[in-house]
């Protein structure tokens, strides 16, 4: 799979657990304890996961522009 490729998906699975991530913290009297107490830390877990492939792919651009004296 090319690299652009790798990151369109990257990026939209960030995006899509960066979501839930969100609504479960923000609506969390909505959703009740147990249903919390599930998916709010396997997502977490999941968007470090993610988060961590993405700084990979994206490693050339954060050395090229952040890491440079």
């Amino acid at each position: 799979m090319k690299k652009i490729t790798s990151l369109k998906i990257t990026n939209a699975i960030l995006l899509i657990l960066f979501l839930c991530q969100a609504t479960t913290g923000l609506a969390h009297p909505l959703f009740g304890d147990e249903l919390f107490e599930i998916l709010h830390p396997i997502v977490g877990v999941l968007l470090i996961i993610i988060g961590i492939v993405h700084i990979v792919l994206n490693w050339g651009w954060v050395k090229a522009n952040l890491l440079t004296h």
